[in-house]
């Protein structure tokens, strides 16, 4: 079945075990229980978002074991979904004759995230990680980053436990703009109206009236096995959060690239309009955030990591440490939180975001929020940076390796503020340019990720950012057409 994948591709990528292939069993029984017909097989792109094909489920045997084809292209786009590489030319512009020509790599269903959707009538689904066809792993694969780093901590004996908080907006669609001067590149975006004005966080009103479509959220989380904890209504107009029970690394982001696929095909089925994005252009919407509490946990015993002995402490010294590393790393790690132009819209001072690299106790202005104390077993850590639009699997690797280089480095956070918008801690970057070229001179990510990676990813957003920086806004016409 070579028009699916290739022949014998799990035995050249080293993936033929035993336990494998009884996952691979499983996966097949299920799919013969719940009279599946068709399978869609995904993976995640370099902006976090599901790219994927919808296989016959009678090819299940064969796909499981040989993968499905993929176009290279898809890792050379940035946003708008233009291609960014030369890829005609020798090597595709990143030095791999695999990707020239728009050639095709590999994805392998992992039978571990197999899922029945319920809101498709007989469908599975299965998240991949990607290969080339003699089996070598593609090097742009961002759950294979969070992979790396989660073997780092097993190397320790370690886990690291994420616990995430997803903000996002339901919107009504009063038209979705679909005529043929509407499809644009990118396409012109819905006009949309509200489901709440918003402005009154938390109370059970503004709950009740979201609840019709929130509910069948949560119906469907619960179906698709996430752990979902909590459904709040936020600040904002049509505002709400979803939070989750903490998971293993891998497993979360996951979890979080699932969550925001289905919340947006639900929602459209409905049709409403799920976004992310972190200010949208709609009057009076607040900002969304994505807040990740995090610990370490002893792998063998479940012991958390961070809780401290010693009475009247915040946090142990691993967690100081830990702390510190993501203060320190806390700038040149803006773009995996923060990774769109509109993302650092959301960094304002009072705002309940943060705008420079500090730590409070239970403080919800610093970017590092320490939560627990002797005794407590929940004692972790909240980092406030990231938008809801952030590639989870790169954000949680970038948090891993950050804070194991402040373990490894002894660094020390400094005292917790208690005014965290008046501290002279260093400012987070205000900017998409000055985030990348944060990136780009980071030993510590062009170590973790390596340098191939790590350009890889700078070109994509250079690429984004030169796009916009060429387009005249509605700021500059508004500005300078009539004074000038």
């Amino acid at each position: 079945m070579s028009d699916l994948g290739r022949e014998g591709l799990v035995a050249k990528a080293g993936l033929d075990t035993r336990d494998r292939r009884d996952a691979c069993t499983y996966v097949l029984e299920q799919i013969e229980r719940h009279g599946l017909e068709t399978v869609r097989l995904a993976f995640a792109d370099q902006h976090g978002v599901l790219r994927g094909k919808t296989l016959m489920a009678a090819q299940a045997r064969s796909f499981m074991m040989n993968g499905c084809a993929m176009t290279s292209t898809l890792l050379a786009k940035e946003t708008s979904h233009r291609t960014v590489f030369p890829v005609w030319q020798s090597g595709a512009g990143l030095n791999l004759p695999q990707m020239e020509g728009a050639g095709d790599f590999i994805m392998l269903p992992d039978p571990a995230t197999f899922r029945v959707l319920p809101w498709v009538e007989a469908c599975g689904w299965m998240l991949c990680d990607i290969f080339f066809a003699d089996g070598s792993p593609v090097p742009f694969s961002v759950r294979a980053r969070l992979q790396e780093a989660g073997a780092e901590l097993a190397r320790r004996g370690w886990a690291a436990k994420f616990g995430i908080e997803a903000e996002f907006h339901i919107l009504k669609v009063e038209n979705w703009n679909k005529r043929p001067e509407d499809a644009t590149w990118p396409g012109a975006a819905p006009d949309v109206s509200l489901m709440t004005q918003g402005f009154q966080y938390l109370t059970e009103t503004r709950a009740d009236e979201m609840e019709p479509v929130t509910e069948v959220l949560r119906r469907a989380c619960v179906a698709l096995g996430l752990p979902v904890r909590s459904v709040e209504c936020e600040f904002g107009p049509s505002q709400v959060e979803f939070t989750f029970a903490p998971l293993d690394s891998v497993e979360a982001a996951d979890a979080l690239t699932l969550f925001r696929s289905m919340v947006k095909q639900v929602c459209r089925r409905q049709g409403l309009h799920a976004t992310f994005m972190c200010r949208p252009q709609v009057p009076n919407l607040f900002a969304s955030g994505l807040h990740i509490h995090q610990s370490l946990v002893d792998a063998g015993t479940g012991e958390n990591l961070f809780m401290p002995e010693d009475d009247g402490a915040l946090l142990s010294d691993t967690g100081l440490h830990y702390t510190g590393g993501l203060l320190t790393h806390a700038g040149e790690a803006s773009v995996f939180a923060s990774p769109t132009l509109n993302g650092y819209k959301r960094y304002k001072a009072f705002q309940l975001a943060p705008d420079r690299a500090n730590w409070g106790r239970d403080n919800k202005g610093a970017l590092v929020r320490a939560v627990g104390g002797p005794g407590d077993p929940a004692t972790r850590l909240e980092n406030r940076a990231a938008e809801g639009a952030a590639n989870p699997y790169l954000h949680l690797a970038a948090q891993i390796w950050a804070g194991l280089d402040g373990i490894d480095q002894s660094r020390d956070p400094g005292p917790p503020t208690d005014t965290p918008y008046g501290t002279d801690a260093p400012m987070l970057p205000t900017n998409l340019i000055d985030a990348v070229a944060a990136l780009d001179g980071s030993k510590l990510y062009r170590h973790r990720f390596g340098n191939q990676f790590v350009d890889w990813l700078v070109h994509i957003k250079r690429a984004e950012i030169n796009r916009f920086l060429s387009e005249v806004t509605d700021w500059e016409q508004r500005e300078y057409f009539d004074i000038f």
